[in-house]
Protein backbone atom coordinates (compact mmCIF):
# COMPACT_ATOMS: atom_id res chain seq x y z
CA UNK A 1 0.00 0.00 0.00
CA UNK A 2 1.09 3.46 -0.76
CA UNK A 3 2.95 5.31 1.74
CA UNK A 4 0.89 8.62 0.81
CA UNK A 5 -2.82 7.76 0.64
CA UNK A 6 -4.08 11.27 -0.53
CA UNK A 7 -2.31 13.41 -2.83
CA UNK A 8 -3.21 16.53 -4.31
CA UNK A 9 -1.74 18.36 -7.40
CA UNK A 10 -1.89 21.73 -9.04
CA UNK A 11 -5.90 21.54 -7.78
CA UNK A 12 -7.88 24.82 -9.24
CA UNK A 13 -11.45 25.53 -8.67
CA UNK A 14 -13.10 28.60 -10.24
CA UNK A 15 -17.12 29.20 -8.99
CA UNK A 16 -19.01 31.53 -11.91
CA UNK A 17 -21.33 34.06 -11.38
CA UNK A 18 -23.60 35.79 -13.94
CA UNK A 19 -20.10 37.37 -15.40
CA UNK A 20 -18.28 37.22 -12.28
CA UNK A 21 -15.30 34.21 -11.51
CA UNK A 22 -14.33 33.43 -8.27
CA UNK A 23 -10.93 31.66 -8.11
CA UNK A 24 -11.19 29.81 -5.01
CA UNK A 25 -8.28 27.64 -5.25
CA UNK A 26 -5.81 28.06 -7.33
CA UNK A 27 -3.07 25.31 -7.98
CA UNK A 28 -3.28 23.87 -4.00
CA UNK A 29 -0.82 20.92 -3.74
CA UNK A 30 -0.68 18.85 -0.96
CA UNK A 31 0.33 15.35 0.28
CA UNK A 32 -0.80 13.43 3.46
CA UNK A 33 0.98 10.27 4.67
CA UNK A 34 -0.61 7.42 6.27
CA UNK A 35 -0.97 7.99 10.24
CA UNK A 36 -0.72 12.09 9.57
CA UNK A 37 -3.01 13.84 10.99
CA UNK A 38 -2.89 17.20 9.13
CA UNK A 39 -4.57 20.36 9.84
CA UNK A 40 -6.15 22.57 7.31
CA UNK A 41 -7.21 26.26 8.45
CA UNK A 42 -7.90 29.47 7.37
CA UNK A 43 -10.51 32.02 7.39
CA UNK A 44 -13.85 31.43 6.33
CA UNK A 45 -14.84 31.50 2.87
CA UNK A 46 -11.27 30.36 2.23
CA UNK A 47 -12.19 27.46 0.44
CA UNK A 48 -11.73 25.04 3.09
CA UNK A 49 -15.06 22.70 2.37
CA UNK A 50 -14.33 23.23 -1.42
CA UNK A 51 -10.71 21.62 -0.76
CA UNK A 52 -12.10 18.77 1.25
CA UNK A 53 -14.99 17.93 -1.30
CA UNK A 54 -12.56 17.39 -4.27
CA UNK A 55 -10.24 15.63 -2.03
CA UNK A 56 -12.92 12.72 -1.26
CA UNK A 57 -14.52 13.10 -4.94
CA UNK A 58 -17.47 14.49 -4.19
CA UNK A 59 -16.80 17.66 -6.35
CA UNK A 60 -14.04 17.48 -9.65
CA UNK A 61 -11.53 20.24 -9.70
CA UNK A 62 -11.31 22.41 -12.70
CA UNK A 63 -7.83 21.42 -13.34
CA UNK A 64 -5.20 19.30 -11.51
CA UNK A 65 -4.93 15.72 -10.10
CA UNK A 66 -6.32 13.88 -7.59
CA UNK A 67 -4.80 10.74 -6.12
CA UNK A 68 -6.35 8.50 -3.68
CA UNK A 69 -4.18 5.16 -3.12
CA UNK A 70 -2.01 5.55 -5.71
CA UNK A 71 -4.75 6.03 -8.26
CA UNK A 72 -5.49 9.10 -10.29
CA UNK A 73 -9.02 10.20 -10.09
CA UNK A 74 -9.55 12.72 -13.16
CA UNK A 75 -10.53 10.78 -15.68
CA UNK A 76 -12.40 8.04 -13.90
CA UNK A 77 -16.67 7.92 -14.37
CA UNK A 78 -19.27 8.86 -11.16
CA UNK A 79 -19.67 4.87 -10.64
CA UNK A 80 -15.83 4.31 -10.54
CA UNK A 81 -15.06 7.16 -8.18
CA UNK A 82 -18.06 6.21 -5.76
CA UNK A 83 -16.33 2.60 -5.50
CA UNK A 84 -13.45 4.55 -4.51
CA UNK A 85 -14.59 6.68 -1.92
CA UNK A 86 -16.61 4.06 -0.43
CA UNK A 87 -13.61 1.91 -0.07
CA UNK A 88 -10.64 4.65 0.82
CA UNK A 89 -12.20 7.48 2.40
CA UNK A 90 -14.18 8.76 5.41
CA UNK A 91 -16.31 11.42 5.91
CA UNK A 92 -17.71 13.27 9.23
CA UNK A 93 -18.71 16.85 9.16
CA UNK A 94 -19.48 19.47 11.42
CA UNK A 95 -23.51 18.33 11.46
CA UNK A 96 -23.18 14.76 12.25
CA UNK A 97 -25.70 13.41 9.29
CA UNK A 98 -27.19 10.40 10.86
CA UNK A 99 -30.10 9.08 9.43
CA UNK A 100 -32.99 9.87 12.40
CA UNK A 101 -35.34 6.63 11.76
CA UNK A 102 -32.41 4.03 12.74
CA UNK A 103 -30.05 3.35 15.75
CA UNK A 104 -26.77 4.27 16.41
CA UNK A 105 -25.81 0.46 15.69
CA UNK A 106 -27.81 0.36 12.12
CA UNK A 107 -26.03 4.42 11.47
CA UNK A 108 -22.46 2.49 11.45
CA UNK A 109 -24.08 -0.83 10.13
CA UNK A 110 -25.36 0.92 6.76
CA UNK A 111 -22.33 2.14 4.70
CA UNK A 112 -21.17 -1.86 5.90
CA UNK A 113 -23.93 -3.27 4.03
CA UNK A 114 -23.80 -0.68 0.96
CA UNK A 115 -19.90 -1.75 0.25
CA UNK A 116 -21.01 -5.63 0.83
CA UNK A 117 -20.38 -6.72 4.05
CA UNK A 118 -22.05 -9.68 5.52
CA UNK A 119 -24.72 -8.87 8.24
CA UNK A 120 -23.25 -10.36 10.70
CA UNK A 121 -19.71 -8.92 10.24
CA UNK A 122 -21.08 -5.56 10.14
CA UNK A 123 -22.82 -5.82 13.54
CA UNK A 124 -19.75 -6.80 14.83
CA UNK A 125 -17.92 -3.81 13.62
CA UNK A 126 -20.26 -1.79 14.50
CA UNK A 127 -20.59 -3.07 18.02
CA UNK A 128 -16.67 -2.74 18.71
CA UNK A 129 -16.37 0.49 17.52
CA UNK A 130 -19.03 1.88 19.60
CA UNK A 131 -17.48 0.17 22.43
CA UNK A 132 -14.06 2.00 21.62
CA UNK A 133 -16.45 4.98 21.86
CA UNK A 134 -17.91 4.36 24.86
CA UNK A 135 -21.54 4.12 23.34
CA UNK A 136 -22.27 0.75 24.10
CA UNK A 137 -25.02 1.00 26.15
CA UNK A 138 -26.71 3.73 23.78
CA UNK A 139 -26.50 1.25 20.35
CA UNK A 140 -30.14 0.97 20.21
CA UNK A 141 -30.93 4.97 20.62
CA UNK A 142 -31.87 6.77 17.57
CA UNK A 143 -29.93 10.30 17.27
CA UNK A 144 -32.79 12.34 18.84
CA UNK A 145 -31.91 10.39 21.98
CA UNK A 146 -28.23 11.13 22.14
CA UNK A 147 -26.86 14.45 23.00
CA UNK A 148 -24.15 15.94 20.88
CA UNK A 149 -21.01 14.60 21.68
CA UNK A 150 -22.52 10.98 21.35
CA UNK A 151 -23.93 11.79 18.16
CA UNK A 152 -20.78 12.97 16.35
CA UNK A 153 -19.04 10.32 18.29
CA UNK A 154 -21.81 7.66 16.10
CA UNK A 155 -20.49 9.76 12.90
CA UNK A 156 -16.82 9.26 13.57
CA UNK A 157 -17.38 5.64 13.97
CA UNK A 158 -19.70 5.22 10.62
CA UNK A 159 -16.94 7.08 9.00
CA UNK A 160 -14.51 4.73 10.21
CA UNK A 161 -16.96 1.71 9.53
CA UNK A 162 -15.40 0.71 6.47
CA UNK A 163 -12.05 0.74 7.85
CA UNK A 164 -10.67 3.64 4.96
CA UNK A 165 -7.14 4.52 4.28
CA UNK A 166 -8.21 8.33 4.59
CA UNK A 167 -10.15 10.53 6.94
CA UNK A 168 -11.63 13.83 5.80
CA UNK A 169 -13.58 15.93 8.02
CA UNK A 170 -14.78 19.25 8.07
CA UNK A 171 -15.17 21.48 11.38
CA UNK A 172 -15.62 18.04 12.68
CA UNK A 173 -15.97 19.63 16.79
CA UNK A 174 -17.41 22.83 15.65
CA UNK A 175 -21.23 21.90 17.17
CA UNK A 176 -20.04 21.13 20.49
CA UNK A 177 -19.14 22.85 23.77
CA UNK A 178 -15.17 23.48 24.87
CA UNK A 179 -15.24 20.19 27.03
CA UNK A 180 -17.23 17.87 24.44
CA UNK A 181 -15.35 19.13 21.41
CA UNK A 182 -12.10 18.11 23.35
CA UNK A 183 -13.18 14.71 24.29
CA UNK A 184 -14.22 14.17 21.06
CA UNK A 185 -11.47 15.23 19.82
CA UNK A 186 -9.26 13.45 21.80
CA UNK A 187 -11.21 9.79 20.27
CA UNK A 188 -11.37 10.70 17.27
CA UNK A 189 -7.05 11.25 17.25
CA UNK A 190 -6.83 7.92 18.92
CA UNK A 191 -8.71 6.19 16.39
CA UNK A 192 -6.94 7.44 13.73
CA UNK A 193 -3.34 7.35 14.65
CA UNK A 194 -4.18 3.63 15.35
CA UNK A 195 -5.62 3.01 11.55
CA UNK A 196 -2.62 4.79 10.37
CA UNK A 197 -5.30 7.11 8.29
CA UNK A 198 -3.62 9.62 6.27
CA UNK A 199 -6.39 12.87 8.08
CA UNK A 200 -7.14 15.78 6.64
CA UNK A 201 -9.00 18.01 9.46
CA UNK A 202 -10.22 21.29 8.56
CA UNK A 203 -11.00 22.97 12.28
CA UNK A 204 -11.08 26.93 13.39
CA UNK A 205 -9.90 25.73 16.64
CA UNK A 206 -6.01 26.81 16.89
CA UNK A 207 -5.41 24.37 20.43
CA UNK A 208 -7.02 21.37 18.02
CA UNK A 209 -4.71 22.02 15.23
CA UNK A 210 -1.86 22.20 16.94
CA UNK A 211 -2.30 18.76 18.43
CA UNK A 212 -2.13 16.81 15.02
CA UNK A 213 0.86 16.44 13.24
CA UNK A 214 1.48 19.01 10.22
CA UNK A 215 -0.84 22.49 10.23
CA UNK A 216 -1.05 23.72 6.54
CA UNK A 217 -2.96 26.95 5.64
CA UNK A 218 -4.98 27.56 3.02
CA UNK A 219 -4.20 31.30 2.00
CA UNK A 220 -4.84 32.88 -1.46
CA UNK A 221 -5.89 29.74 -3.10
CA UNK A 222 -2.96 28.47 -1.99
CA UNK A 223 -1.70 25.72 0.62
CA UNK A 224 1.34 26.78 2.56
CA UNK A 225 2.78 25.11 5.96
CA UNK A 226 1.95 27.18 8.71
Amino acid sequence: MSEIPLQLSGIVRVFRQERNEIAVLRGANLSVRAGEMVALVGPSGAGKSTLLHIAGLLEKPDEGEVIVADLACGALNDDERTRLRRTNLGFVYQYHHLLPEFSALENIVIPQAIAGLARAEALNRARELLAVLGLTERESHRPARLSGGEQQRVAIARALANAPRILLADEPTGNLDPHTADEVFALLLRLARGAKLAALIATHNVDLARRMDRIVRLRDGMLVDN
